[in-house]
């Protein structure tokens, strides 16, 4: 640095500053634009930081989840938006589904009514889906069946996927269904799942169609094939030719274990949403339908089915032992099943 300079006078003394050195200089210019180009470039950053914030906020807006508001807030629980693996629901995506499921006893006009249900523009019911024993081999694999079925990924000839208003099936309750009852009912529950139990009031009928339907297995009457259900009157006629021959002296005890586990499965899923249908009530009566589809909250439309009934008329006619039978309940708290019902 060059050296200070000083003047003396006879009054004061006068220092000359030195001079600037370039250095110095061009190095407050670095930092100065060091620190200006920080800030700049910290600006950019929020702004781009806030653009991308805004674009996800916008897509978020775009697929959030589907909401009918017309749907009154206390069925809310059950009303879903399947969005299955298998297929696209398109334009029908945002249409609400509920779940559903007849439990009922072999024999006791549950394919009947499922073919009523199954006319219904807006209901797939799939049939008696755990008769496959590895679908109810333990909890597991109950539990991945049902999120198969009420996904739409379950796919049978009953489809109505992609505008399906109400999807189920038909489940027999020695089918798993009273073994697991606690893993099903807590599915239900946390799933909105309805439950339809549809039984017979006459046990002994269903019984006689039971012993019937077991015999035709190995018989198989109409032309070398087994049917469980007929579409035409000549082959119901074939069918109700057979007539069973009931052993009595287990006739009572039978009659009580098929009271017995229609009451457990009642007391078992009594917490779900749940109705409770009887065959021979609807058979008389076909307003009986108008009140499922209420309960499913789906529109009313006339139900229709091909299948024909199998044993008409007095029961007389369809056991081979009639008087013993008749004996054996007469004076019991069965005695009402001998009487023709319908």
């Amino acid at each position: 640095m060059a050296e200070e300079i000083c003047f003396f006078t006879k009054d004061s003394i006068i220092i000359k500053p030195p001079k600037k050195s370039p250095a110095l200089l061009r190095m407050v210019v670095v930092v100065f634009t060091l620190i200006f180009g920080i800030y700049i470039c910290s600006i950019c950053l929020k702004q781009t930081s806030t653009e991308k914030t805004s674009k996800y906020l916008n897509i978020e807006v775009i697929q959030r989840p589907c909401h009918n508001y017309d749907i009154d807030r206390s069925q809310m629980p059950y009303v879903h938006y399947p969005k299955p693996k298998t297929f696209r629901r398109a334009e029908c995506a945002c249409n609400p589904v509920r779940l559903f499921a007849i439990l009922s006893m072999q024999r006791s006009g549950s394919g009947w009514f499922e073919t009523l249900l199954n006319s219904h523009m807006n209901v797939s019911s799939n049939g008696e889906i755990f008769s496959v024993k590895d679908r109810r081999e333990n909890a597991s694999s109950i539990l991945r069946t049902l999120e198969t079925v009420y996904n739409l990924d379950f796919l049978t000839s009953a489809s109505k996927n992609h505008c399906s208003a109400a999807v189920g099936f038909k489940w027999m309750l020695n089918q798993g269904l009273i073994q697991h009852h606690k893993e099903i009912v807590e599915y239900f529950n946390e799933k909105g799942v309805s439950a339809i139990f549809l039984f017979r009031r006459n046990l002994l009928r269903r019984m006689v169609s039971v012993l019937s339907n077991s015999y035709d297995r190995y018989a198989k009457l109409l032309n070398g094939t087994h049917k469980s259900h007929v579409h035409s009157p000549d082959e119901a006629g074939t069918l109700a030719k057979y007539k069973p021959e009931i052993n009595t002296t287990l006739l009572i005890t039978d009659l009580k274990k098929m009271e017995v586990a229609a009451g457990e499965a009642l007391e078992y899923f009594n917490s779900t949403r749940h109705m409770i249908l009887y065959y021979e009530d609807i058979v008389r009566n076909r307003a009986k339908l108008v009140d499922v589809l209420k309960f499913l909250r789906l529109p009313e439309m006339e139900l229709s089915s091909r299948q024909v009934k199998i044993h008409n008329g007095p029961l007389r006619e369809h056991i081979k032992n009639w008087d013993d039978v008749n004996k054996t309940l007469s004076g019991t708290a069965y005695e009402r099943f001998v009487q023709a019902d319908y």
